[in-house]
């Protein structure tokens, strides 16, 4: 057997099937000044309103403009109001864009970065590993609170995006990840239906990526394949019965599940990396790139993973992987085509030069050789 390590993020407790009102309490009572963090869109509903009353006095400041894909302004924005605020844990309450956001102003606050060029030439290579979390934990920390199923909150690592150049970056500390989660499924209830269903996507791509990786290990393979049998499950059910609470909180768990393959080390592929390129370029929504890209990728990946392709194949009642996902997710009442996004043929060679060879699609099971086979995988799904 070959030497490998697995790592723990430095997260201590994640509450799953819990009540809001009943978990943020005790997760924020050894804090003096707690930031909320939250979107326009759920700013002033009943979600935020609940999470406000149960920070209670704590409460120092709020934060609701963290836009889609976590801009360097936004991010850059919220550090300042932390340092004002002099806050020692952040309540980061949404979906992937708010938790990653979060992250990475509390990387700035640590690391005393003010300005978009320092933030920048904080970003890590995509290929790097968080390294040891020991020693005292700065502040402030996290505690987050999902909206979606993208699972950012499991991650020490985050993106973030320079608008201007049309580029995403990933910050990397151990101590990134939110020292907690609270997954309660009624916390997803004011999600929009195709942002929820399309974070879920997100989920399996994790799974679906890893299990079919040229590098499995068999932590990563336990929890990828559970992960994908829950969703493949619980996603459906919340389109038919959006009331559905047991199901949300399957699809909370699944999407955790989805992600700790990658703690065992094993990577991600084109999926991912295209989707980076699209979300920073075209502003595609996280989730939104999973569905258009996974299909795809895992056609042009089927020379050499065909018989792990077709495990997943088999989870979803078909024989072939990038056909029963594309039918997966179509069900679901998602877009599967980059048309579909504004995007099309003449738009191709240009988001494929913008791959500058680093992973996770240098990390792909078939070997991606250049832009010419990053335009192979667009058009696949065009």
């Amino acid at each position: 057997m070959a030497a490998s390590l697995h790592q723990w993020p430095a997260q201590g407790r994640v509450h799953h099937g819990a009540d809001l009102a009943d978990a943020l309490p005790r997760e924020v009572s050894d804090a003096a000044r707690v930031v909320l963090v939250t979107t326009r869109s759920l700013a002033g509903g009943a979600l935020a309103t609940r999470a406000a009353e149960a920070i209670g006095p704590r409460l120092a400041a709020t934060f609701s403009a963290m836009r889609a894909h976590s801009p360097v302004e936004d991010v850059l924005a919220l550090a300042a109001l932390l340092r004002d605020a002099e806050a020692d844990l952040v309540v980061a309450l949404g979906g992937g864009s708010v938790i990653d956001g979060s992250k990475v102003a509390c990387l700035a606050v640590w690391r005393g970065i003010t300005e978009a060029g320092s933030l920048i030439a904080a970003a890590a290579s995509r290929g790097a590993a968080p390294g040891n979390w020991d020693g005292a934990p700065p502040t402030p920390r996290i505690v987050a609170v999902p909206t979606t199923l993208s699972a950012a909150e499991f991650a020490p690592h985050a993106g973030y995006t320079d608008l201007a150049a049309g580029r995403k970056h990933r910050a990397l500390d151990p101590w990134m990840v939110p020292r907690a989660v609270i997954l309660d499924p009624a916390a997803t209830a004011e999600t929009p239906a195709e942002l929820l269903l399309s974070s879920g996507i997100r989920a399996f791509d994790h799974a679906a990526e890893r299990w079919c990786s040229t590098a499995p290990s068999p932590f990563s393979d336990a929890v990828s394949r559970q992960a994908m049998l829950m969703l493949a499950d619980a996603l459906p059910r919340i389109r038919r019965h959006p009331e559905d609470l047991a199901a949300r909180g399957a699809a909370q768990q699944a999407a955790w599940l989805s992600v700790m393959g990658g703690w065992a080390g094993v990577p991600v592929g084109a999926s991912h990396g295209i989707g980076y390129i699209l979300g920073a370029a075209r502003g595609v929504p996280h989730g939104v790139t999973s569905c258009l890209m996974l299909h795809a990728v895992m056609r042009w990946n089927a020379p050499v993973n065909e018989q792990r392709q077709r495990d997943i194949a088999h989870l979803l009642g078909a024989e072939e992987a990038g056909p029963a996902i594309e039918a997966f997710v179509r069900g679901l009442g998602l877009p599967t085509r980059l048309s579909e996004q504004g995007i099309d043929a003449a738009d191709i060679p240009d988001l494929a030069s913008r791959w500058n060879g680093d992973a996770p699609i240098a990390t792909n099971p078939r070997p991606v050789r250049g832009a010419e086979d990053v335009a192979a995988i667009l058009r696949l799904a065009a």
